[in-house]
């Protein structure tokens, strides 16, 4: 007999020893979905896995750094930062939190389908895949542009060349990655499986070309990894030759890319027939799961996964909350953020202010 379809939003599956793995890492991982509107923060108790959807309005990028934590959505980047003395008293949480990431401020930037973000020590860098260039926020502008490839000869909203991923490097924006070496309104398309590039930020030279479809570009000590998101495969980049190898090919259109001790975290979608990418070969393949796999970075080995039944079919970024065995997250459509009252000395939980008669 068959098994019986879920009907719980955001039900999911997960490997045995997955809640084992986090507890013993001491963190939690924070996941964004923007074909569901959710930012998803999943924990461990010890036994089982436990999850924390909040709505945003189709949130991609994320970005987070210690206490500091940001989210791009669909018309803006929310900026939250953890107040673990809030944490404490959370009036809706039967257990305690340990720590809990609250809005704070809200830049409207447009819509800019903002992919990865960093801190930098200049502050907060994006990528504005629209203009085809890294920004940063600016109290005057919607972005202020920062750097673009050479090959894009204008600053324009044209999603010339699908710039989207990230990395840094001694706090510095250093590789990215996009889908076409491009110059004209979504020329990347054309070629999207076999166009992608990966480029070094300081020289603008281009490191790897010929890619399909790289995202998530990150640097794990010394070494730069990335995501090839049409075949699924992880690689590892040999900086100096221009070369790569595999190290592992997951079930998925591999997007979403962190790491926590000897641990990756991989983010995975299935592709739906009416998105931009649902022409791809990967689309039709059976296997394919909405989810995280992890694996283990020295060998490259597979170690867990979860998987969504329901609900949830895209994932864009993964981050690791380092440290945070149970943390809590505030949304802009949870009432309670405007009652989240803290200063240098104090917090407050406040009331919703009454309507004058």
């Amino acid at each position: 007999m068959a098994a019986p379809t879920p009907t719980t939003p955001f039900t999911f599956a997960h490997t045995p020893q997955l809640p084992e793995i986090l507890t013993e890492l001491g963190c939690s991982l924070v996941v964004s979905t923007y074909q569901a509107g959710k930012v998803i923060v999943i924990r461990s108790d010890g036994e089982r896995l436990v999850q924390l959807p909040r709505t945003f309005e189709e949130p991609m990028g994320l970005a987070v750094d210690g206490d500091r934590m940001a989210v791009a959505t669909k018309h803006a980047l929310v900026l939250l930062a953890n107040e673990p003395r809030l944490a404490a008293t959370y009036p809706r949480q039967p257990e305690t939190y340990d720590a809990l990431f609250v809005p704070r401020s809200v830049h409207h930037v447009g819509a800019l389908a903002v992919h990865d973000m960093v801190f930098t020590e200049r502050g907060l860098v994006g990528v504005n895949t629209l203009f085809s260039c890294l920004f940063e926020l600016d109290p005057r502008w919607s972005f202020r542009p920062v750097w673009q490839p050479r090959f894009v000869t204008a600053l324009a909203p044209e999603d010339r060349c699908h710039l989207n991923g990230l990395a840094l490097v001694d706090g510095a924006p250093r590789y990215v990655t996009a889908l076409g070496a491009t110059d004209s309104a979504g020329g990347w398309r054309s070629n999207k499986e076999r166009g992608g590039v990966i480029l070094d930020v300081a020289s603008g030279e281009t490191i790897l070309a010929g890619l399909a479809m790289p995202h998530s570009p990150r640097v794990y000590d010394g070494t730069l990894y990335a995501l090839l998101s049409s075949t699924g495969e992880v690689i590892a980049v040999d900086l100096a030759r221009c070369q790569y190898e595999v190290v592992h090919r997951v079930d998925g259109f591999a997007r979403g890319l962190a790491r926590c001790g000897d641990y990756l975290f991989v983010g995975t979608s299935k592709i739906r027939k009416q998105h931009t990418f649902g022409d791809l070969g990967l689309a039709g393949r059976r296997e394919l799961f909405c989810g995280v796999t992890l694996l283990h970075l020295p060998t490259g080995a597979f170690v867990a996964d979860l998987r969504y039944q329901r609900t949830c079919e895209e994932i864009y970024d993964v981050q690791v909350l380092p440290r945070l065995r149970s943390p809590g997250l505030l949304g802009l459509h949870d009432d309670a953020y405007r009652r989240a009252l803290s200063t240098p000395g104090e917090v407050f939980w406040g009331r919703e202010r009454e309507s004058d008669d």
